[in-house]
Parts: C-alpha cells; sequence; structure tokens
C-alpha cells in the first residue's frame, strides 16, 4: 500500500466530522436566519439557494483557483479552520444583520426590492462558509492518486454524509433541546478545530506530489452524464420536499419529525454511495449502474407515493396510546425508512457512478469531483425551489410524484443514449420494455386521503369526520375545509384543526378580537397574526371605532377558502374596505413595519409545529410592545390540549416576562380546561365593569353585543367572568418555567416533546388554584363587582 493510500480510512474519518460539523451550522443558520428574513416558502427557497449555490460554486472554484501543487490536506485544513471563523462570525455578526435588515428592509417594503434583500442578508451570511463547505470534497479528492481509486471519491462523500446524519440529530435532539444555538455553534467550531489540526499534522507526515497539468480527453458521452446526474440531484430534493411535506402531516411537523426525515433521507445517500463506490471501477460499468440506477428510481418514488397515500395512512396505530418520547421516536423512525429510504439509496449511489463514468486518466481529481458536485447541487436547487414554490402549488403534490418518476426514466434514457458498450445498449433495451410499466406507475400515483390532510397523525382516531368540502395545497400549507354530519365547518391547515364553527372554537376566536377591543378605550388600528377561519379578525369588523383592519397571513391559499366557506361568521373581513392583508411570516411583517397598532392579536399555529415558537418568543413579544400605540393592547392564544404544563408554564413566563401586568383569560368547555388568552398592556390594566356593559348597550355598539351574544356572551359580566388569573399571582405555578429565547428556542423542543400529552382540564385546574378576585383590576358598582367576584368564585360552565 502507498503511503498516501495508508492515511485514507483516517481522512475519512476527518469528513465524518466536516459533515457533522457543517448539518450543525445548517441547522443552526437557518433558524437564525429565518429569525431576520422570515420563514415563509420564499424566504425559505432564498436560504436554501443561497446555501447550496455556494456549495455549488465553491465545488467549482477551488479546482480553478487552488493550484494542484499545494498539498491536498494542507488546503483541506485551511477550508476547515475557515468554517470555524465564520462559525464564530455568525454569533456576532447575525443580531447586528438583524437590526441593519429591519431598518433597512422598513424602506424596501415588501415587494421585489424587499425580495433582493433577502437574497442580499443570505449571501453575506451564507456565502462564505458555504464556498468553503463546496470546496472541501474537490480539496480531498486531489489526494486520490489515480483513476482506479476513484470508488474513494464516493468513500468520502459517503462518509461526510454519515457525519451529516450524526450532526443532523446530534443538532435536533440534544444540542439544540437541551443548551441553545450558540452551544451546538461551539461545539461546530471545536469539531472544525480539531478536523484542521489533524490535517495539518498529517499534512506533514504524507508526501505529496502533484500530477502533471494534463489534459485528458473526457470520456463518452461525459455531458450526458453531467445532466443525468444534474436530473437525479433535481428529483433527490424535489422528492425530500414533497415527503417531509406529506409525512409531517402523519408525523406531525415538530422539530424532531424534520430532523428523522433528514437523518433518513441522509443515511440512504450514505449507503447508496458506499455501494455505489464498489461498483465504479470502469467507465463503461458504471455509466450502465448510473442508468439502471436513474431506471430503478422512477420505481422507487413510485413506492414513496404508493407507502405515503396507500400504505401508512392505513397503518392500524394509535400514536397517541404513548406518552414515551421514545416509542413516539421509534415509530416516526420506522414510518420514515419505511417511505424513504429506498430511492434515498439509489440517489446516494448515483454520485460515486457519475464520477466514475466521466473519469478519465490522468485528470485533476478535484475538478473532477467539482463538475459532478456541481452539476448534483445545481439540479437540487431546481428540485427544492421548483417543487416547494412551483409545482406542488401548481398541480399538486400527486401530479408532483408522477413528475418526479417521468424526470428518472429521462434521466435514464440521457444515460443510455450516450453510452457505446453493449451492456448499456441492453439497458436501453431493457429501459424500452419498462416504457409502459412506468406509465403504469405513474397512473398508479394516489392521492393523499382527505383524513391525512386533514386530521394528520389523529386520522385513525378521528371519529364521525364528515367529508371534504374543499382540498388545496398552497406553498407553505395545505388547506381542507370539511362539514360534519350535523352541519358544522372545520378549518383544516396540514393536518391540524385550526378552527371551526364549535361554539367552543368560536368562542376563542371572539374572544381574542372582542377582549382587547373592549378593552381600549378608542381602538383604530388592529393587527391580526393568522387569518385561520377569518373569524377573529372579523370581530373587529363590528367595532365602529376600528378604522383599519391589518392581516398578516403566510399561506396566499387560506384568505379566499375561508371567505368562502366561513364567509358569515366572519363577516366577511376579507372583502371590508377597512381590510389590508399581507402574505409574509407575521415576525418577519412585525420586524420590517413601521406602523403602530392600538391592538395587536395573535392567533398562531400550535407552538409545537417547527417553526411556529418564534411567535411565542421573548423577543417576539417585545417586538409587538415596540410596536403598539400607548394605551395597546395584546391578545395571544395558547392551547392547552396536545400539550404539557412544562410548555404551557414556558409560553405563560415568556409573555409575562415582556408584560408584567398581563392577565389570562380561559375558554374552558364546562367549566373544564381547553385553551387560554394571554392579554397583555405596557400599562397597568384597569377595567370598570359598569363602563364596558354601558358600551355594549349603546345603539352604536348593537353587532358588537349580537357578536358576544351569539358565542354565549350576554353581558360584560359574562365575558369577564373568564378571567383566570395574572402575572403575579401566578408566578409560584411558573418559578421554574423556562424562557422561549430566541437564541434558545427552548418551546419547540418542549411542545414537541409533549404532544401526545392531552390534559387540558388539570393544566387550567393547576392554574386556578393561584387566581385571586384583583380588586385593583376590576371595578365599578358594589352590584357589579360583586356579581363578577360571585361569578369567579362560582365559574359556571360554557358548552
Amino acid at each position: 500500500m502507498s503511503p498516501s493510500k495508508r492515511y485514507l480510512p483516517l481522512l475519512l474519518v476527518l469528513f465524518l466530522g466536516s459533515g457533522c460539523a457543517a448539518l450543525i451550522y445548517e441547522v443552526v443558520w437557518f433558524q437564525l436566519l429565518q429569525l431576520v428574513i422570515g420563514s415563509s416558502a420564499l424566504s425559505l427557497g432564498v436560504l436554501l439557494g443561497t446555501y447550496m449555490g455556494g456549495m455549488c460554486l465553491g465545488s467549482l472554484l477551488l479546482p480553478r483557483y487552488v493550484a494542484a501543487r499545494e498539498h491536498p490536506l494542507r488546503v483541506y485544513a485551511m477550508i476547515e479552520a475557515g468554517i470555524g471563523v465564520c462559525g464564530i462570525l455568525s454569533l456576532f455578526g447575525v443580531p447586528i444583520i438583524d437590526h441593519i435588515y429591519a431598518a433597512v428592509a422598513a424602506v424596501a417594503g415588501q415587494g421585489a426590492w424587499g425580495i433582493v434583500l433577502r437574497a442580499v442578508v443570505s449571501a453575506v451570511c451564507l456565502l462564505p462558509p458555504t464556498l468553503l463547505m463546496g470546496a472541501s470534497l474537490p480539496a480531498i479528492a486531489r489526494w486520490i492518486e489515480d483513476t482506479k481509486d476513484v470508488a474513494w471519491l464516493g468513500f468520502f462523500y459517503g462518509g461526510n454524509i454519515a457525519g451529516a446524519v450524526f450532526g443532523c440529530l446530534f443538532a435536533g435532539f440534544y444540542l439544540l433541546r437541551v443548551y441553545d444555538m450558540p452551544t451546538a455553534t461551539w461545539v461546530a467550531v471545536a469539531i472544525n478545530a480539531a478536523v484542521a489540526l489533524a490535517a495539518f499534522r498529517l499534512a506533514r507526515k504524507a508526501s505529496y506530489a502533484a500530477r502533471a497539468d494534463a489534459r485528458p480527453a473526457a470520456p463518452i458521452g461525459s455531458r450526458a452524464v453531467y445532466v443525468a446526474i444534474a436530473i437525479s440531484g433535481m428529483c433527490a430534493l424535489g422528492a425530500e420536499v414533497i415527503w417531509t411535506r406529506l409525512l409531517s402531516l402523519m408525523l406531525g411537523a415538530t422539530v424532531y419529525t424534520f430532523s428523522i426525515i433528514l437523518a433518513v433521507f441522509l443515511v440512504g445517500l450514505g449507503i447508496g454511495s458506499a455501494v455505489g463506490s464498489q461498483m465504479s471501477r470502469s467507465n463503461f460499468r458504471a455509466r450502465t449502474a448510473l442508468g439502471l440506477c436513474q431506471l430503478l428510481l422512477a420505481a422507487g418514488v413510485a413506492w414513496s407515493a404508493y407507502a405515503l397515500a396507500d400504505s401508512l395512512p392505513n397503518w392500524p396505530i394509535n400514536p397517541l396510546l404513548s406518552k414515551s418520547s421514545w416509542f413516539t421516536f421509534q415509530l416516526d423512525l420506522m414510518r420514515c425508512v419505511y417511505v424513504i429510504l429506498p430511492a434515498a439509496l439509489l440517489w446516494g449511489a448515483s454520485f460515486p457512478l457519475a464520477l466514475a463514468a466521466v473519469a478519465s486518466q490522468g485528470q485533476d481529481s478535484g475538478k473532477l469531483v467539482g463538475g459532478v458536485y456541481a452539476a448534483n447541487t445545481i439540479g437540487g436547487i431546481v428540485g427544492a425551489l421548483g417543487f416547494s414554490v412551483i409545482f406542488i402549488p401548481w398541480i399538486g403534490s400527486q401530479d408532483s410524484e408522477r413528475l418526479l418518476i417521468a424526470l428518472s426514466a429521462v434521466s435514464a434514457v440521457v444515460v443510455f443514449f450516450s453510452a457505446r458498450s453493449a451492456t448499456s445498449k441492453l439497458g436501453m433495451v431493457g429501459l424500452l420494455v419498462s416504457l409502459p410499466v412506468i406509465a403504469w406507475l405513474m397512473a398508479d400515483v394516489s392521492e393523499m386521503p382527505w383524513m391525512a390532510v386533514a386530521y394528520g397523525r389523529r386520522m385513525l382516531i378521528t371519529s364521525n369526520p364528515g367529508h371534504a368540502l374543499y382540498i388545496g395545497e398552497g406553498r407553505n400549507s395545505s388547506v381542507v375545509v370539511s362539514e360534519l354530519p350535523d352541519g358544522k365547518h372545520y378549518f383544516h391547515v396540514s393536518g391540524k384543526v385550526e378552527a371551526s364553527t364549535e361554539p367552543y372554537d368560536m368562542r376563542l376566536q371572539r374572544m381574542l378580537g372582542h377582549l382587547p377591543a373592549l378593552f381600549h378605550a378608542n381602538p383604530q388600528s388592529v393587527l391580526i397574526v393568522g387569518f385561520g377561519a377569518g373569524v377573529t379578525a372579523g370581530t373587529f369588523v363590528v367595532h365602529p371605532t376600528v378604522r383599519n383592519i391589518t392581516i398578516c397571513e403566510l399561506e396566499p391559499l387560506i384568505p379566499p377558502v375561508s371567505t368562502q366557506y366561513f364567509g358569515r361568521e366572519n363577516y366577511n373581513v376579507l372583502n371590508d374596505p377597512r381590510t389590508q392583508i399581507h402574505y409574509d411570516d407575521a415576525r418577519h411583517f412585525i420586524l420590517t413595519s413601521k406602523d403602530k397598532f392600538d391592538i395587536i392579536t395573535s392567533d398562531p399555529i400550535h407552538p409545537w409545529v417547527k417553526g411556529t415558537s418564534s411567535l411565542y418568543s421573548k423577543q417576539y413579544f417585545e417586538l409587538v410592545k415596540q410596536h403598539l400605540n400607548p394605551g395597546g393592547v395584546v391578545t395571544q392564544w395558547v392551547p392547552l390540549y396536545e400539550s404539557d404544563e412544562a410548555t404551557v408554564k414556558s409560553e405563560l413566563a415568556t409573555f409575562f416576562d415582556v408584560f408584567p401586568n398581563g392577565t389570562v383569560w380561559g375558554n374552558d368547555i364546562n367549566g373544564d380546561g381547553y385553551d387560554i388568552v394571554l392579554l397583555g398592556q405596557a400599562e397597568p390594566t384597569h377595567i370598570n365593569i359598569d363602563a364596558m356593559q354601558e358600551r355594549l348597550a349603546r345603539p352604536e355598539n348593537a353587532r358588537v353585543a349580537q357578536s358576544l351574544g351569539s358565542v354565549g356572551f350576554r353581558s360584560a359580566l359574562d365575558l369577564l367572568a373568564t378571567y383566570a388569573g395574572r402575572a403575579t399571582d401566578l408566578a409560584p405555578w411558573l418559578a421554574h418555567a423556562e424562557i422561549n429565547d430566541d437564541l434558545s428556542m427552548r418551546l419547540q423542543y418542549l411542545a414537541g416533546m409533549g404532544l401526545n400529552f392531552d390534559r387540558p382540564v388539570a393544566i387550567y385546574s393547576s392554574m386556578l388554584e393561584y387566581r385571586r378576585f384583583p380588586g385593583d383590576l376590576f371595578s365599578g358598582s358594589d352590584a357589579a363587582v360583586s356579581s363578577l367576584r360571585f361569578g369567579l368564585a362560582e365559574p359556571r360552565g360554557r358548552q
């Protein structure tokens, strides 16, 4: 064995470390930058395109601008050290960029210049480190001595992926759950430093003789191989977008689910890469194997489509039976492997096979790897952006999966037509014979069951679900409107019931609007975070003093659908002349808005949904507070169901940390807890019961009184009787609660662990134990105060 070969296994271990650090960075940087530019499909597309584009450029530029005479191990060590420096800079630089971005974005607005600004921020933050990350594989590829060792390139690629799997799980299940983003970053920096030091030491021991700068002729049909591996990358990332979206419906869209899906996908790529490396011993055999991989991928994608639509939804499993997160992890892992692994193995094998198919004697290994990696990455960028932003909203998941099957077949055709060997010709014959099978596979792709889209992980335990009135897929969410046998309408978003015409849901949505509108002396401008069924936003339509209703909604599909099916309940708020709607991530909108409001009410989706915890963080509430006019009021929805006590305590403690005068208002069912409304003001809150009742009795407020009466609040006393406590009273109960901070996002990890808990009655009861009648909060006539005191002592149940 030559001296260089002796060190290859050790170098493979270093590549494991590189991959681990890279995935930790990716998770942390995406979370940090989503706080700046938002988490809409557009913002995520900008982030992903920049990240992958940087890696693509790095793979192309290093062989071009770093001479082959430089010791590859020394170059690799400098790259790792540079990535670590970028990691440190990100900790201190992103908060500064956040402040600059907010100021500039307020001027640039939400149009084309706003998109350009997001791209600039992403480029400044991500391009330097991703250029280096993309350069690492071509740099180390130059250590390969000759063409017969090309299999090691696939092993390095697979090793990097194996490290990425560990990094994905390490960050998602431990570092960010137990610690925070700065800690995770320092761990990744330490890994980079260790890899860089080891590579420097190895460079001193291992000699390196650069090849002569020859320009060997490329094998026949090399261009076709680059096209095929680009299509393969497009299909891989497009499929990951589709499968992540559909799997998260049935598994629950927690941070843990996304980590499992990504880890399984990467495991498949890594194993497939190792197998493909063993198969890549000659150009012709590798090319034939590459073509067969693409052909088999048509069947692999069809299998995943079948598993998602026809198999998994019918598994007789109730995931809510166990509260154990370990059991849930095993179950979710098994389901992800079942769906994702077959196709991921074939995509993983395609990369080393493509390397072998275009390799030639005397070629610069760095240029070889850089070219193939760049083609694959460019395809991945097109696939990720194309399917998430264009194809899924345009043709839906079902036809998008059919498109993936067709593209895989096209990739196989490209490879086989370019080859000249007898085996490739046999492969072409096999492809022609299999075309009817591919056509059948495309036709056989089933639509996702509406129950899975509507109820997600609860679909098998939902009784009397009724029937679907509407099913649609948007850029950010899937939407279903269903009708129960008794005529009630349910509004579903991505596997969860977000609103309904059930009395308890209607009451909650009315409370979110009427409480702040009646507490404020003269509300004129309001901001509603999240449209949903539009009932909360529509509540402000009936208040005569309101002059401006601003709504921020992430998914453009939701408002028109809600207006069609819930127009009577939401007072047709979308078409009210006072209404302005902004399609953006709520946090990003508030961060970049110059406006201030009398009322801001937030009705976000559950905190266990990945990315939602940013709408429950201390910094978000501080932003909201800054955008309140003097005397302004903010309300925030907090669910007690699908949650545990630690999660609820974190939500309340974080809100009260910003609004120390905050109060809690309960939406119960027959006296039992269900969900609550948090209400905060910068100034101390004071409520005159008689004045509120007199206000409701005025003729101009007749519609307000009617709106309250329709959900069981026939007087001001009925509404105020929902009082469930305030920050000062609950302080002992919240003594050890964790504050949800932007740099920790602790809530999404707490809530993800508490997803299978459903103890709203116990949580609400424990809160009420600390409730005391607040004499300084309520005032009025003795009769009114006594009636309210009695009502709070003996709460009546509401349907």
